[in-house]
């Protein structure tokens, strides 16, 4: 569903679950699974946004767009729908095609801060097959990341 939101003009996903418009963050997901259940948290930055000393923000008021909360929640469940649909009927690699279609360029500088406190740089590579990032190191080798706070450098 972030997809298609990002199929506008200066829209882009960053892994794993934000989306830019022109650099900024102006919205993200959280996924957390509990059991078989997968609870999913959306923050979309209507009419405000946060000033945050570590990245830029935005809203969609603030990009021109005066957007009703009910009809947004309306399109966003529309759009969930569609996406779970797809997701169901032929696994990951429909949504990770279509996820790669909307990211950030492959070669694009990346930090991945990890859960232990590291970091590592490299250059955004794709996904692999179950949508964990993948990052070009300076040596040519390539790492998985499956957990990690992402920034483009």
């Amino acid at each position: 569903m972030f997809a298609t939101a990002a199929a506008g003009e200066g829209l882009a996903l960053k892994w794993p679950n934000d989306l830019l418009a022109a650099g900024a963050k102006l919205s993200g997901v959280l996924l957390e699974r509990t059991g078989d259940a997968v609870v999913i948290g959306f923050g979309v930055n209507l009419a405000h946004h946060p000033e945050l000393p570590d990245r830029r923000t935005t809203s969609l008021r603030a990009l021109g767009a005066d957007v009703e909360p009910g009809a947004f929640l309306e399109v966003l469940g529309e759009a969930m729908a569609r996406w779970r649909a797809l997701w169901r009927a032929g696994g990951i690699d429909p949504v990770r095609r279509r996820w790669l279609e909307r990211a950030h360029p492959i070669g694009t500088p990346l930090t991945a801060r990890l859960p232990d406190g590291s970091a590592v740089e490299g250059l955004f590579d794709g996904l692999d097959a179950q949508g964990a990032l993948r990052l070009r190191l300076a040596g040519g080798e390539r790492r998985v990341i499956h957990a990690a706070d992402i920034f483009l450098i």
